[in-house]
Parts: C-alpha cells; structure tokens; sequence
C-alpha cells in the first residue's frame, strides 16, 4: 500500500472516531437527571414545639434549725405525710434548758437588787425630808440638807437602773426559752417528706446558715414542669397553652398540662439561651413524683385539610449539571450551572425579587416539581409546619403532584459536552 493510500486510511478512521464521539456525547447530553420525588397530599398538620423540663412540687419547703445541738430525735421520714405543726425532729434541749434556768436566777436576782435599791431610795427621800424641815426651822445648816437631797436623787437613780437591769435579765430569760422551743422541729405547712439530711446523734450548726434537715412537698396532687425553651420558639408560646409530654417511666402514657407562667429571665449555657416555661400538672393519682425528666411538646396551631408538602422538597436545591425544563417551556431544558448551593430558581431565569421589586419574605419559597418528566421551578408560599411537612398557603398546584426531594446530576463531562458545539 503506497503512503498516499495509508493517509487516506488513516484520515477516514479519525474521521470516524470524531463522528461517532460527537454522536454519542450529544446523546448522552440528553440523558435526564435522576431524581426522587413524593406527592403532595392534603391532612391534617400539627405545628408544635419540643422541650425538655423537670417536674418538681409546686411549694417546697426547706425545714432547718435556728439552734444549734445534736439531733436528739427524728419523728419523720421519707414520704411521711406530715401536718402542720408537728414535731418532726428535736434538738438535745439540756444546754438550752440550763441556759433557761440560769436566766431565771439571773431576773430574780435583778428583782432583788431592784427591791434593795427601792428601799435605799425610800429612805434617801425621808433624809432629805426632815433636812427640809430642820433647814426651815433652821436647826441645821443649809449644806446638810444639800447633800441629803443628793443621796436622795442618787438612790432614785439607782432604782432605776436596777429596774434595767431587772427588763435586760427577763429579756435574756425570754430568748432563752425561745432557743429551748427551737429544740422542737415543727413543720411549717401540710405535705410529704421528700427529703431527711440527718440522722439521730448528728450534731447541726447553726452560727452561719441554718442546716436544713427535712424538705417538705406541701401537695403532690399538683406539680409543675419547669421546662428549658430554646429563644427561637418561646415566641410561639402563650399564657394558658394546652401542653402534652411524657417521662421515662411512663413511656407509653401522655399527661395532660398547661402553661401557667413563661418567665423573662434568660438562662444561657455555652452560648444557648432559654427561657423558663412553667406548666401546671395535674397528679391526683401521684404517678408523677418530684425530679422526673418531662418530654414536653406544645402544640402551638393546628389546621384540618391544609395542602402539605415534605420539608425535604423545601430544602432541595439543583446541584450542577441538573438538566431541567424552563420555565414555560414544553420539552426542551438545561443544565443548572454553578453551585449546589444555588438560591432555588436559579438556571430557570427566575429572581429572587417579588413582581412588585420588594424582596422575597420568609416564607416565599420555591419547589421543583416535574414538568414533561423534568424538574421545573415552582414559586410557593408556606404557612405552619410539623418538622416533617409543611403547610402550602398559597400555591398553583394540586394534590399528587410530584415535587422533587432528591436528585443526582449526570456526569460534568457530559454537561459541558453537550454546552460544547461540535
């Protein structure tokens, strides 16, 4: 074979592969993006928010001693249903008791001084008297009746001190008869014993902090969950709110509540703020008991008959390479170029500006659904959600359409093949 003939070979052969190439990436660029869809369905939706929270009494009382002295005697336990009034714990009263007995010898005797210093003062007061008369009949001179005048004055002085001193001493009787009624533990209201932090022989002190020895729950019948609100769902929380929620060792029972009380203070940990939700339970059967962990859930609206969409097809957005139907358009489409993070609507010609120029709102957002067996942009608006699905408020399509929820691009190599011109 000459050399002319094996060029001319050789020349149809690459013209052959070029062909066939052509051929095959144009229709490969054809081949439609793979996706998962799911219908739209009409039902009912729930929107609610979640909580956790720890169930507690609503009055707890914290029961110490005023005095100080070793635990003589304990007439209470856990879960002792207790009255108010009651001799719970007692304090040994001895020191208290010869504290009292010392104090009374102490008031009488101030009354016996106070008795002395009266009498000096009676016959102070007679001196000066007849001093007086013998200074007026002059019989004695006027300096004698001067300093009997004073030891007068000072003997009423005297009585008067000691009428102080007879007031300090049943002062200090009276506080030491207070201290020995101390030694009695009485409880404050009606309740159970939910806590004992002594024992019979421990010795309390009580100089800097009054020691608590018992906790008391006035009433179990009715308790509240203190729950922890995350600040982006306080604001859908209301004042009188039906509540539901669950605790671990009732896993198949739902209790009823309701709020009472969503307080201003923040709680904020490692950056997290929260807000204090009270709620109001009801627990006459006392199933519930103080310190239980309460999964919360607050239904905050619910609507019957509402068009719903899942959240997964709101949150889709077109990777690169995804070939879908133009807007308007009736079989023929593109690819979608650039990131997978594109807004929605974009590769469709689509904006993010409303007709009016204003910009879109929270809740304008665009779902792709599938038009002549491809995806094509649809704008919507949502209303209430569950966390699964979400409500359609306003919105051209009907129950059953197919609304993308997933999808995988065809290759980049065939995208840009079919951009590139032969």
């Amino acid at each position: 074979m000459s050399k002319r003939n094996v060029l001319v070979v050789a020349a149809a052969v690459l013209l052959a592969g070029l062909g066939g190439w052509a051929w095959l990436a144009r229709s490969s660029a054809k081949v439609e993006s793979k996706f998962d869809t799911a219908k739209l369905e009409r039902g009912r939706l729930v929107a609610k928010v979640t909580a956790t929270g720890t169930l507690s009494a609503i009055v707890t009382v914290q029961v110490g001693s005023q005095v100080s002295g070793r635990v003589a005697e304990l007439h209470a336990d856990f879960n002792s249903k207790v009255k108010k009034g009651e001799l719970i714990a007692k304090i040994d009263p001895q020191l208290f008791q010869a504290a009292v007995e010392q104090a009374s010898a102490n008031l009488v005797a101030a009354q016996g001084n106070l008795a002395k210093a009266r009498a000096q003062a009676a016959d102070a007061q007679r001196q000066a008297e007849r001093s007086r008369q013998l200074v007026e009949k002059k019989l004695v001179a006027q300096a004698d009746f001067d300093t009997a005048q004073s030891n007068a004055d000072a003997a009423v002085a005297a009585a008067q001190a000691a009428e102080g001193t007879v007031a300090q001493a049943r002062a200090a009787l009276y506080m030491a008869r207070v201290n020995l009624q101390y030694t009695d533990i009485l409880s404050p209201t009606n309740g159970v014993v939910i806590s004992r932090n002594v024992d019979v022989g421990q010795t309390v002190a009580a100089s800097l902090q009054a020691p608590t020895i018992f906790v008391i729950a006035e009433d179990l019948a009715k308790m509240q969950v203190d729950t922890s609100v995350a600040e982006a769902d306080v604001g859908r929380l209301r004042d009188g709110m039906p509540t539901t929620f669950t605790v671990d060792a009732y896993p198949t029972e739902v209790f009823k509540g309701r709020v009472r009380q969503i307080r201003n203070s923040p709680t904020t940990v490692q950056n997290v703020v929260t807000y204090d939700a009270v709620i109001d339970v009801d627990n006459a059967e006392l199933k519930l008991k103080p310190g239980m962990t309460a999964n919360v859930t607050f239904i905050y609206a619910e609507k019957d008959d509402v068009l719903k969409v899942p959240n997964a097809a709101l949150r889709f957005k077109p990777p690169p390479g995804f070939y879908v139907a133009e807007a308007g358009a009736t079989g023929h489409g593109g690819p979608v170029a650039g990131s997978g993070r594109a807004e929605a609507g974009q590769g469709s010609g689509q904006a993010r500006a409303r007709p009016d120029g204003r910009p879109e709102t929270p809740d304008r957002r665009t779902l792709w659904v599938v038009k002549d067996g491809k995806p094509a942009p649809q704008k919507v608006r949502t209303g209430i959600s569950d966390g699964t699905a979400t409500e359609l408020v306003e919105s051209a399509l009907e129950p059953g359409t197919e609304v993308v929820v997933d999808a995988a691009a065809p290759p980049s190599g065939f995208a840009q093949a079919m951009r590139r011109p032969f």
